[in-house]
């Protein structure tokens, strides 16, 4: 008896299991609006093609996605005991995901859109490879190559890429000035392939995350003081305990004390803002590259930098918008107008109106000028 297993709960017939035969279906294939991309031929899968591994055809499968610009994810692998039998990849975008949340209280961007692109592989008996069974070409979607650079799964650090990383937390050295490093080092944005993103969420995912006990010291120092000689007193002994006295970061972190320490700011009223709330995103953004001690010629030569990095933030939210949709928060075609011709962020903002809208109830009321709403 055939004890197969699924990693994916697929609706019967979306996939075929391993047949007894060799026999290579036809190539399925369906229709959409959206042409496709212009992709070398040797890089398109076709049904016969075969390979030695999984893994392998995978690859493939990916290095196409990469080419024709969409990404991929594994939809679903059965086994027979530990022995993987047959496999579906499918375009990330398959499916249709619905938050349990109300649209009308709240949306979050997502990818999937039902898109029909897939290929289905499977061993071959008495030969020891895998064969590509069926494909699917067409997406529901657009596609564009000169995005998908910008996608998760194109994306990559290398070993080289990491340890420079690792070094350079472990010097103190900001995550924004080692993505800048690379960037000069590469000759721009577009010669990475990764962003700066990557960078900050390998710090945290591998690096910081070996001291969380420190974090949580930290913070605790930081929201449980309640006294600046409290704060004072914690501060010191989470130096002491920690072995951090010489940390150069913690040291200006602490002269700063007065404009980021709750304590320290207990007495002051601020209505919700602060007098430099408008000016703080231009600061960020500068602040990456020149000091209040830079030259005028250092503020030259980092111009170059400034509008390349720009570039490169303006990039990452084009292929955002590109990849995914927000749902409309209500069934108003002027919204679905809105969603297709605006960016995520002018989106939100447009949204926010049509929410405040549904909740608006109209009433005929009597004047003297006659029946007004």
């Amino acid at each position: 008896m055939d004890h197969s297993t699924s990693d994916s709960q697929l609706n019967a017939g979306e996939v075929d299991y391993e047949s007894e035969s060799n026999e290579v279906p036809e190539v399925y294939y369906i229709r959409h609006d959206w042409p496709l991309s212009v992709v070398d031929d040797e890089l398109v899968p076709k049904v016969g093609m075969t390979f030695t591994t999984v893994e392998d055809a995978g690859k493939f499968y990916r290095n196409y996605a990469k080419a024709a610009g969409f990404s991929t994810r594994v939809r679903c692998t059965n086994r027979k005991g530990n022995e993987i039998k047959n496999q579906l990849i499918t375009c990330s975008r398959e499916g249709k995901w619905k938050s349990k949340i109300s649209p009308t209280e709240k949306t979050n961007p997502t990818a999937g859109l039902n898109c029909p692109a897939r290929i289905y592989i499977h061993t071959l008996k008495d030969v020891g490879a895998w064969i590509i069974s069926k494909v699917v070409l067409d997406h529901s979607h657009p596609c564009c190559p000169s995005k998908a650079e910008m996608l998760k799964q194109h994306r990559e650090l290398s070993m080289s890429i990491r340890r420079t990383i690792e070094n350079n937390e472990e010097a103190g050295i900001r995550p924004s000035k080692t993505y800048q490093s690379f960037v000069a080092a590469a000759g721009g944005h577009r010669e990475l392939n990764f962003i700066e993103k990557d960078v900050r969420n390998y710090i945290t995912r591998e690096v910081r995350n070996g001291h969380a006990d420190i974090e949580q010291e930290m913070s605790q120092v930081v929201w449980n003081s309640h006294s600046k000689d409290s704060f004072d007193r914690n501060w010191n002994d989470f130096l002491l305990n920690f072995g951090l006295a010489d940390n150069k970061w913690l040291s200006d972190l602490y002269e700063d004390r007065h404009i980021w320490v709750p304590i320290y700011l207990d007495h002051h009223f601020w209505a919700g803002m602060r007098s430099t709330q408008r000016s703080e995103s231009m600061h960020s953004f500068f602040n990456k590259y020149i000091t209040r001690n830079s030259s005028l010629i250092q503020f030259v030569k980092q111009y170059d930098n400034c509008l390349g990095s720009r570039e490169q933030a303006e990039r990452e939210s084009d292929a955002a918008d590109f990849h995914t949709l927000i749902p409309c928060a209500s069934k108003s075609c002027i919204e679905a107008q809105f969603q297709d011709a605006y960016t995520h962020a002018k989106f939100r903002e447009v949204q926010a109106q049509f929410r405040g809208k549904a909740n608006c109830i109209t009433r005929l009321k009597n004047s003297a000028l006659g029946v007004t709403p």
